[in-house]
């Protein structure tokens, strides 16, 4: 008997040690591995690939899939981790819109039939969605900035209109919502119950699929809402420039980037020809097929899990979008080897990163306003503000992908203020260019604020090899 109690008190012991191993490791007090050359744990996690999940080869199906980002039961993320004694004070949000309609119809082809009307008994589902679709209808009254209050607050054509939000795309955000929900509400408290207007700020392109996923995401975070409390802006530009947007230099490049696509586009025989089989089918010139922008409409079948169209002379097949699809990640490859999207990209965030850095240093000084800011907003507002960050192995931004940048404030000394930025649940506060080497100079486990205002504020200016300290002066010097 003493022999099976000694035991059962050293198995207790063991799972004990094991459960405070763990724990350790998952606050990062204690490192899980150290890496071969030498660098710190903080480095080891990578934005593309994951070796265990990933194909060893490209595959344009399996990057295809990962854009549709189709609504699973469980994520895992990394938002709100932070050592023990830091405390959040102020988080900001970048979401591309949900899931959506084709903005392009392949010609001579029937539109694919997809409902945009929000059904509880249809999938994908969520616990959530009747009654976003009940508290949407109470706020048919609501003034937002125009033209926002002319557009409607949830999806609900029985065929979708071009670029309509579909119920997969506010399934995603209402998943959203509710997993910021569970941690920055229930777990860290940014917000008080009785939370006022001005602590949420809220902004969106006048486009209802952003309007409706900002809706969607903000109704997880904050279930049945206030609608007094409820304010969105209206942002008339997808880069967030607010009364910024006049940048000569950022166009001259943007210019160049798009000669860039189309010279690389020429190049590729096994596109062109794709585009000749696939005009042949539906008996149109290849130069009008082009123009259409084939491969928006064809993710929509595939994502929806739709046969690609047909006509009488055959049928576009899995073959054509795999080589559209291949093109794509070619483009991409090519696009972040050049650099002429990095310098379109510097200026182009240049005013909403501002915007973030302003923020966090009011935060930072104790204003309690705009403790929680959500940008509504598309592929062409994130995918810049990526590449401007230095995430340049960062994936194409899918639906309802989400940026995030949270501030801590250091319990132990209260006048230190760190930053972390996380891409669709991956901490990749490491991999950005204002603190990527940061764990080789300091011994500090967050990245501190000021690199991340001193990017913003003089470093963006530097990486364009400009003499300019403002942005105004590097938007009008001379050209690329």
């Amino acid at each position: 008997m003493l022999f099976r109690n000694r035991f059962l008190l050293l198995l207790a012991l063991a799972a004990l040690l094991a459960f405070l191993s763990l724990s350790l490791q998952f606050f990062h007090l204690i490192p899980i591995s150290a890496a071969k050359d030498g660098a710190s744990s903080k480095s080891r996690k990578r934005i593309l690939p994951d070796p265990v999940t990933e194909p060893r080869v490209t595959d344009p199906v399996y990057e295809a899939l990962l854009y549709c980002n189709i609504p699973s039961v469980a994520e895992r993320s990394m938002e709100g981790h932070a050592p023990h004694h830091f405390k959040l004070i102020s988080v900001q949000v970048l979401i591309r819109h949900g899931d959506r309609y084709p903005l392009y119809a392949i010609p001579k082809t029937k539109r694919p039939e997809i409902d945009c009307t929000l059904v509880a008994n249809r999938k994908p589902y969520h616990p959530k969605l009747e009654a976003f679709v009940s508290h949407m209808a109470k706020g048919s009254g609501t003034s937002f900035e125009s033209p926002l209050n002319s557009l409607p607050l949830f999806p609900n054509h029985p065929l979708c209109e071009m670029g309509e939000l579909t119920q997969t795309g506010v399934v995603q955000h209402l998943q959203n919502g509710q997993l910021l929900r569970d941690i920055y509400i229930k777990k860290h408290k940014l917000l008080p119950v009785d939370w006022s207007a001005d602590q949420v700020y809220l902004e969106t392109t006048g486009k209802s699929r952003t309007l409706q996923s900002g809706l969607a995401l903000l109704y997880g975070f904050l279930p049945d809402f206030d609608w007094k409390k409820v304010y969105f802006r209206h942002q008339p530009s997808a880069l967030f420039c607010s009364g910024n947007c006049y940048c000569p230099l950022r166009n001259q490049y943007l210019e160049k980037e798009q000669r860039r696509q189309y010279l690389l586009r020429l190049k590729n025989s096994q596109l062109e020809r794709t585009y000749g089989e696939m005009a042949r089918i539906l008996d149109i010139p290849t130069k009008q097929l082009r123009a259409a922008n084939p491969i928006d409409s064809l993710l929509c079948h595939f994502c929806h899990n739709l046969s690609f169209p047909c006509t009488r002379s055959g049928c576009i097949d899995m073959g054509h979008f795999k080589a559209i699809k291949m093109h794509q990640i070619e483009d991409e490859k090519e696009r972040r080897e050049k650099k002429l999207y990095l310098g379109y990209s510097l200026l182009g965030a240049h005013p909403i990163l501002n915007q973030t850095v302003s923020r966090m240093q009011r935060a930072a000084e104790g204003r309690k306003d705009e403790l929680f800011a959500l940008y509504s907003a598309h592929d062409v507002t994130l995918s810049p503000v990526l590449s401007a960050l230095g995430l340049s192995e960062a994936r194409f931004p899918r639906f309802a992908a989400r940026l995030i940048f949270e501030l801590w404030q250091d319990r132990e000394k209260p006048s230190e203020h760190s930053i972390r930025v996380l891409y669709n649940g991956v901490d990749v506060t490491f991999h950005t260019s204002f603190c990527q080497d940061h764990h080789r100079r300091s011994p500090k486990p967050m990245c501190p604020l000021e690199n991340f205002v001193r990017f913003v504020k003089r470093d963006m200016f530097v990486a364009l090899d400009s003499s300019s300290t403002n942005y105004y002066d590097a938007c009008h010097r001379e050209g690329v």
